[in-house]
């Protein structure tokens, strides 16, 4: 038979009769290069060397979902509607014809309607007839409607399934865009279940479940996500990971196949399952999991309910990808979390200590994985801390401060600082010169085997100590953003000295010293202290930019007035999420309040002498008592006033009584047992008139006790500027164990220089915790 007549004989088998006649006029006429483009089941672009867009034929127009090509022609040919994460993909494929090259792949978009569609992508170099490179032809046909179309086409899906598992190291992220990629395209169902070792026992858990057309089973019946996946012997997942290899049933309806529980096979029967296929995921030579698919009868526009055996290639293909994307999302989870555990060592517990007098809240935010810069885990952790510290009576030392750089090496530096900050504290020294110490310690902290060039750590850093009793807030600061004051009319940084960045000294000589500031915060007064983090390099939302600071400081203030009467937590998840968008920095944000009520304390002088150790006893044991101290407990504590207030009578008030007489003074028979505590403390031969008649007159001390929720502190403060230490008496020592005393009752004590001279202070429960 001729062509004609094969023509012929299609236009007879067509029943219209206006079809019959189309046919045949085509087989007589000479087309034109319009109309065989015009009528062509492809889309067909002509784009410039500025990838503009010169021609498109009504089918790119249709497949673009304009209704005419003039919508199109005109317009850049990478604003047709390409998903974001494809940019990459439309640049690469100019580059290539930029080159003479051509292109080929899969590309998704996203019509004005809002529907979303794959298309096969074939670019070619189009050439003027001396061969120069004029611009690109461009082919594209529909390969898979995103998320709406019934059926399932594979062409592909592979390409798809590789570039969701690409885009990301989020483990959930990961399976749930696995699931989302294969239904409704794939599959009505999709499973993934991951093993989880905890301890020694190794289970199966699901981690997804997807079901297509908004079908839900009904609750308990399947597995859901979180719960143990358990499979009997014969069920096709069970197969597919005892034998390693992908499990195909065509039709489920022809055997009979176990299910895990009965209410599971209602479940089934409810969807209507016909078809089902599992493979395991399995990579590095560890089986990870199971997945598996299956189809129903759920949409009755679906044409394909059955798997073919073709099908089983295409599955493990899959599986195959999936499984490596997983093992190395755990493997990134696995770092991730190690390195926030690192983090979280290195910083103070999640819940603040409690303090009597202020309210405290800080939270530690590490900047958000950015796998598309390729950082990795270097965003997960930083050199960002604070720390709140317990000082003598009550007081509280308060920190918050940055390392230069980011990563590993900088989170180590900050955890050794902040230890060197904590043991440099306890000294109970001004703040400056903490702030002098821990820059010499900064300057020692070169790695000598660091060949590098990396000099010593520069570090910002404020460190406060404040007295909730005397409302006193004591400052220095080296290089930090200053704290800001929170009131319901706005936020203002507290004007404090800049200082220079711990770590400077060394690389630039004769700098001044850090110098000190004193405030006095009213009471109910909020300061917040935070690190750059908080409000530097933002991006906006919209993609053109970053936040100026002035917009930034007025999110940040417009969150923060909101809950400013709120408690401090509030506060600081305000602040948290003032300012949108991903943060590239970790940052710290820390905030106190002062009590809005004064503390009790009460503080008495007393001259230095003998007969001055028992009133010092009376009047602090109705102090006690007035406290909510029980006899018995008010009795132990001026037991150790006793000692305390001996030892400063004694080396106090030069020249000193008879040892007999402080004896009888602190109301105790036997030897005095504080004698000698203190350090280079001579014992006179000569003695004056204790009441200031003789050649020196006496001196002063203060007994000064503050009450807590739970404790008291005691203190007694005198000009002598030596420090009282434990030693160890001898057996026939007539001294030397009035600390020991102190140490073994007290929880706490100590002692600290003054802008006079010293005080030694300790710490005793309002209510008693051990019977004597």
């Amino acid at each position: 038979m001729t062509a004609d007549g094969e023509l012929a004989a299609e236009a007879a088998s067509l029943a219209d009769p206006e079809q019959v006649a189309e046919v045949l006029q085509w087989s007589s006429a000479a087309l034109t290069t319009d109309q065989i483009l015009g009528q062509v089941e492809t889309a067909v672009l002509v784009v410039d060397p500025q990838n503009t867009l010169r021609y498109a034929n009504s089918f790119a127009a249709t497949l673009f979902g304009h209704a005419t090509p003039d919508g199109i022609v005109g317009m850049p040919f990478r604003s047709l509607g390409f998903e974001d994460e494809d940019m990459s993909k439309v640049q690469n494929l100019e580059g290539q014809v930029r080159r003479g090259r051509e292109w080929e792949g899969t590309l998704s978009i996203t019509r004005p309607n809002g529907s979303k569609y794959l298309l096969k992508i074939t670019a070619s170099p189009l050439r003027s007839p001396t061969s120069v490179l004029a611009g690109t032809v461009i082919m594209a046909r529909q390969a898979v409607q995103l998320g709406v179309k019934p059926g399932f086409e594979k062409f592909g899906l592979l390409d798809l399934i590789g570039t969701r598992l690409g885009s990301t190291l989020d483990l959930d992220v990961t399976l749930n865009g696995v699931a989302e990629t294969l239904v409704p395209q794939f599959a009505d169902h999709c499973f993934i279940d991951l093993y989880e070792t905890e301890g020694f026992v190794r289970r199966l858990m699901r981690r997804v479940q997807l079901n297509a057309w908004g079908w839900t089973p009904e609750q308990g019946r399947w597995t859901e996500v979180g719960e143990q996946a358990s499979y009997p012997p014969g069920h096709f997942c069970f197969t597919a990971i005892e034998r390693n290899e992908v499990v195909l049933i065509e039709d489920v309806n022809e055997g009979a196949y176990p299910a895990p529980t009965t209410e599971s096979l209602k479940a089934s029967h409810d969807a209507g399952l016909t078809s089902v296929i599992a493979a395991p995921l399995y990579t590095r030579g560890q089986k990870l999991g199971v997945i598996s698919l299956a189809l129903s009868s759920l949409s009755p526009e679906r044409k394909v309910r059955h798997y073919a055996p073709e099908d089983r290639d295409l599955f493990a293909a899959i599986a195959s990808r999936v499984a490596i994307a997983i093992d190395n999302a755990m493997l990134f989870e696995e770092e991730r979390d190690t390195a926030v555990a690192f983090q979280d060592s290195l910083l103070p517990p999640k819940k603040p200590p409690v303090f009597d007098g202020l309210e405290v809240a800080y939270r530690y935010v590490p900047a958000k994985p950015l796998e598309d810069r390729g950082q990795g885990i270097q965003t997960q952790v930083g050199g960002d801390w604070y720390d709140i510290i317990r000082l003598s009576a009550g007081r509280v030392g308060i920190v918050i401060g940055d390392v230069e750089g980011r990563g590993a090496r900088a989170a180590a530096i900050m955890g050794q600082i902040r230890s060197a900050l904590r043991a440099f504290a306890q000294d109970d020294k001004a703040p400056a010169d903490i702030l002098r110490r821990l820059d010499d310690w900064c300057q020692t902290m070169k790695d000598q085997r660091d060949d590098t060039g990396v000099d010593w750590p520069i570090v910002s850093c404020i460190y406060l100590i404040y007295d909730p009793w005397y409302r006193k807030l004591t400052i220095a600061n080296a290089g930090h953003m200053s704290p800001l004051i929170l009131t319901e009319q706005d936020i203002e940084p507290m004007e404090i000295e800049q200082g220079v960045l711990l770590g400077v000294r060394g690389i630039i000589p004769g700098l001044p010293p850090y110098r000190e500031e004193s405030r006095h915060l009213p009471a109910g007064s909020t300061l917040m202290f935070y690190t750059d983090g908080l409000v530097d390099r933002r991006q906006r939302e919209d993609g053109t930019g970053k936040y100026e600071d002035a917009e930034v400081y007025g999110m940040l203030s417009t969150a923060v007035r909101a809950v400013v009467h709120d408690d401090v937590e509030s506060i600081v998840l305000a602040a948290e999420n003032a300012v949108p968008g991903k943060i590239d920095d970790d940052m710290a944000i820390l905030v106190i309040r002062t009590s809005p009520d004064d503390l009790p304390v009460w503080e008495v002088p007393f001259t230095a002498e003998p007969i001055m150790v028992s009133e010092a006893r009376r009047q602090a044991f109705d102090t006690f008592v007035e406290c909510g101290m029980d006899d018995d407990q008010a009795d132990l504590a001026c037991l150790l006033v006793s000692e305390v207030v001996t030892n400063v009578v004694l080396h106090t008030a030069p020249p000193q009584a008879p040892r007999h007489d402080l004896v009888l003074a602190a109301g105790r028979s036997g030897p005095l047992s504080a004698f000698d505590d203190w350090v280079d403390s001579p014992y006179a031969d000569e003695f004056g008139d204790a009441r200031g008649n003789g050649r020196v007159r006496s001196q002063e001390f203060k007994l000064r006790i503050r009450k807590g929720a739970m404790s008291v502190w005691v203190e007694v403060l005198d000009s002598d500027l030596r420090m009282p230490r434990i030693r160890m008496a001898g057996e026939n020592d007539e001294g030397g164990r009035g600390l020991y005393l102190v140490d073994q009752i007290a929880d706490r004590w100590g002692s600290r220089p003054t802008e006079d001279g010293k005080a030694v202070w300790f710490e005793m429960p309002i209510k008693a915790t051990v019977t004597l």
